[in-house]
C-alpha cells in the first residue's frame, strides 16, 4: 500500500480532511467517514489521534521529509496547506485507507 498512487490518494484525501476541519477530531470524523461511511468508536479515535500527534511530531522539524512524501506522486500538492501539516495528515489517511474495513467495503 506504499505503491505512489496510494500515498497521492491518501495526500488528496487529506487535503480534503484539512479543509473540512479545523480541529483533529473533526479531521479524523471526516476521514472516517468518507472512507468507512461511518463516525469512529471512542478507541478508534484515541488510537488514531495518537497517530496524528505521532506524525505531526515527525514532520513538524522535517522540512525535508514532508517535502519528499509530498512529492509522490503526479498531482500537485495545495500550496495552501503547510507541508508538514499535509505529510502529517497524509501518513493519518494512508492508515485509514489500509484498513480492511475500507478495502473490502
Amino acid at each position: 500500500m506504499n505503491d505512489p498512487q496510494w500515498v497521492e490518494a491518501a495526500r488528496k484525501l487529506a487535503e480534503r480532511g484539512i479543509k473540512a476541519a479545523p480541529t483533529t477530531e473533526g479531521r479524523l470524523d471526516f476521514l472516517a467517514r468518507a472512507t468507512l461511511a461511518r463516525p469512529l468508536e471512542p478507541r478508534e479515535l484515541g488510537v488514531l489521534r495518537g497517530s496524528a500527534e505521532k506524525f505531526g511530531a515527525r514532520f513538524g522539524g522535517d522540512a525535508e521529509g514532508s517535502a519528499a512524501l509530498l512529492k509522490v506522486g503526479e498531482s500537485k500538492s495545495d500550496d495552501s496547506i503547510a507541508p508538514a501539516e499535509l505529510a502529517q495528515w497524509t501518513l493519518v489517511a494512508s492508515q485509514f485507507l489500509n484498513l480492511d474495513e475500507f478495502l473490502n467495503k
